[in-house]
């Protein structure tokens, strides 16, 4: 009788063993670099429970996808509302992940209120540079030694290198970035401060960074890192001229992180094509309304991989790899630039599971 509880036991001990919970992401890549996701309501409430479960199990860095942007945070001048900011903050800690504040200045989504006066003209600099600097204390002081990094500035280059005719940039000039980033450290000496833009690969917008990262530092200002946005496509950026441009962040000698990272699996939207059948047209531009086909998968499949390759040759300069979302059902793809578009964006696909990529990656 011993001999068989002992075999029974045995069999029950290799059951477990050969069942054993496979590693998360945060685990697979914690010798290179945090893995994040950004959050969308659903999950900051709890109410997508199995979203949470993927978030906790995979995943060490958050950021806000919309709570902390001044039109949700500071929809009226003298009032805030932190009531989704506050527990996107408390779900962070309770798991002790890295949080990340997004975003502090940032011309899109901006409060209505914030660059114009009682008659619907721009404020002076003055006014201005008071606005932001009340915006900026008041929020990175709530959530000071909490939040450990910031977005300051987002998407305040355009592609041929100039400043993007922003509120900000009208009234104050180049100045509003130091500005920005000067309110902020003095709200959180210990924050880190982070640029962040989409597009990062291309050459103008890569140049005009570079030197204003340079001028910052020069200027005594502090900047840890530039977050290079991922907002990728089947055919586009190549990962040479991603690679060029991420070593010359890194040359500057911050941080970079790969930020907002996602692979449409659609053709790209052609706005100025002239088109005569328009229900033609929408049904090329979204394909797979039913499911990714095997063939399609695998060419997104591995070029993500080529990129997560990329990311971990490099992870000595990044330090953080994050998600603009946790699954193909969250994603900001889905019906943009056009309704009705499904997409496949994201590492976890519909049904939660785990794209094959990552598995390649797993110990």
């Amino acid at each position: 009788m011993k001999n068989i509880i002992l075999a029974a036991s045995a069999a029950v001990m290799l059951t477990a063993c050969g069942t054993q919970e496979p590693q998360g992401l945060k685990d697979i890549f914690a010798d290179n670099f945090l893995i994040g996701a950004a959050l969308n309501e659903a999950e900051i409430t709890g109410l997508d429970t199995a979203g949470v479960e993927i978030l906790k199990k995979h995943y060490s860095s958050i950021v806000a996808e919309n709570c902390m942007k001044s039109e949700v945070i500071h929809p009226e001048e003298g009032r805030y509302d932190f009531t989704l900011s506050d527990r996107f903050v408390e779900l962070g800690e309770a798991n002790d992940m890295f949080i990340i504040g997004h975003c502090l200045v940032w011309h899109s989504q901006l409060a209505k209120w914030f660059p114009y006066d009682e008659n619907g003209n721009y404020v002076t600099p003055e006014v201005l540079k008071a606005r932001m600097k009340e915006h900026i204390t008041t929020i990175v002081t709530r959530y000071k030694g909490r939040v450990h990094g910031w977005d300051v500035v987002n998407e305040a280059i355009i592609e041929d290198g100039s400043y993007r005719k922003s509120p900000f940039y009208d009234i104050l000039g180049e100045e509003f970035i130091p500005l920005a980033f000067q309110y902020a450290h003095e709200a959180d000496p210990e924050a880190e401060l982070y640029l962040n833009d989409y597009g990062m690969n291309v050459p103008g917008r890569r140049d005009t960074y570079v030197k204003i990262i340079n001028d910052l530092k020069g200027r005594g200002i502090r900047i840890d890192g530039i977050g290079m946005q991922g907002h990728m496509g089947m055919d586009y950026p190549t990962v040479e001229e991603f690679e060029t441009s991420l070593l010359a962040y890194a040359g500057t000698g911050v941080n970079v992180m790969i930020t907002e990272w996602d692979m449409s699996a659609l053709p790209s939207v052609n706005f100025g094509a002239n088109v005569s059948d328009i229900e033609e047209y929408k049904a090329h531009l979204n394909p797979y309304p039913d499911g990714l086909p095997e063939e399609v998968a695998a060419v997104w499949n591995s070029r993500m991989k080529e990129f997560m390759d990329l990311f971990i040759k490099h992870s000595d300069v990044i330090t953080r790899v994050t998600a603009w979302g946790i699954s193909d059902n969250d994603s900001w793809k889905n019906g943009w630039p056009i309704r009705g578009r499904t997409d496949y964006p994201l590492l976890f696909d519909r049904s939660l599971q785990m794209k094959p990529f990552l598995n390649e990656y797993t110990k």
